[in-house]
């Protein structure tokens, strides 16, 4: 169905149900198209009838920009089941670059362990005795053979093992990182919103066939509210490396970066604008997205 039937659609069973349109949602010409095509209402094919999903919450925000907006596909279907507004201050800021390379490197490097290790002066073997003389000889004076000027001595400020690179990175930092990563999915067109993770086979080549006509990928990130998915979609992902499937508590700047394309069911964007406003607007994470911030 095209995105006029669709919204024609969408319109009439609106109208049926003496919903109250948000107007500042649509833009107007969508809304010219509309009120104009009104009378030609395309059905779904095969005779199928799917509740068509509506979500414009009013946002609690501060920022003047106004809602995105995305279609709700399916994974067994082509056609769009409907239309979600998405909270311009998840979805809708600015990337800012320098704080994503921050979050990737703070990521790559707090699971780094050195297991190099080099022995000190203290830890060779041998050099309890004085090699010569202090006096008399016309040489240096040294106390031990296992000096790091020596051969086979020890080495100053060598490598030593067990020492990691961990640290924690800001709050404000992290949750910069979502919102940044996000946004630059969302302008790159690489963020799309699917009504569930359920899909027709546990066979991975209808997936796949699915994935290249609707020029997803090649690497695809598929996350969900909880750590439990559908048997199917999780039977048809096994063998296949580029398709991941995440809860929510999981999604992280790393991952969204690595994968072409991010894929979220409706509960789970909900949820996660939930999580980063509630990280925004708290007392630890307050006015992240002021002007202050983003110098």
């Amino acid at each position: 169905m095209s995105l006029i039937g669709l919204s024609c659609r969408i319109f009439q069973i609106g109208k049926q149900s003496k919903i109250k349109w948000p107007c500042s949602h649509l833009s107007s010409c969508l809304q010219q198209r509309l009120c104009s095509t009104t009378s030609e209402i395309p059905k779904l094919q095969h005779g199928t009838s799917l509740p068509t999903i509506i979500d414009f919450p009013s946002f609690q925000t501060r920022s003047i920009q106004a809602p995105r907006e995305a279609l709700v596909e399916t994974l067994y279907d082509e056609d769009s089941v409907g239309l979600v507004s998405l909270n311009p201050e998840v979805f809708g800021q600015l990337p800012l670059l320098h704080v994503m390379h921050d979050n990737i490197k703070w990521q790559t490097q707090y699971k780094h362990i050195n297991y190099n290790h080099a022995l000190s002066r203290h830890e060779c073997r041998g050099g309890g005795r004085k090699p010569w003389p202090q006096k008399g000889l016309g040489k240096a004076r040294h106390g031990s053979r296992r000096s790091p000027l020596f051969l086979k001595g020890g080495v100053a400020h060598g490598p030593r093992r067990y020492t990691t690179k961990f640290y924690m990175l800001a709050y404000g930092n992290r949750v910069l990182g979502l919102t940044s990563a996000l946004s630059a999915k969302f302008a790159q067109d690489d963020l799309k919103v699917v009504r569930s993770l359920d899909v027709a086979s546990s066979a991975p080549e209808p997936l796949l066939e699915l994935l290249e006509q609707r020029l997803w990928g090649p690497s695809v990130l598929f996350v969900h509210t909880d750590d439990i998915m559908p048997e199917k979609i999780c039977k048809a992902t096994e063998t296949i490396g580029h398709i991941n499937l995440m809860p929510v508590y999981g999604l992280n700047v790393y991952s969204m970066l690595k994968h072409d394309t991010l894929v979220l069911t409706v509960p789970a964007l909900r949820l996660l604008e939930e999580r980063l406003m509630h990280a925004i607007y708290n007392t630890a994470g307050a006015h992240l997205h002021s002007p202050t911030q983003l110098l």
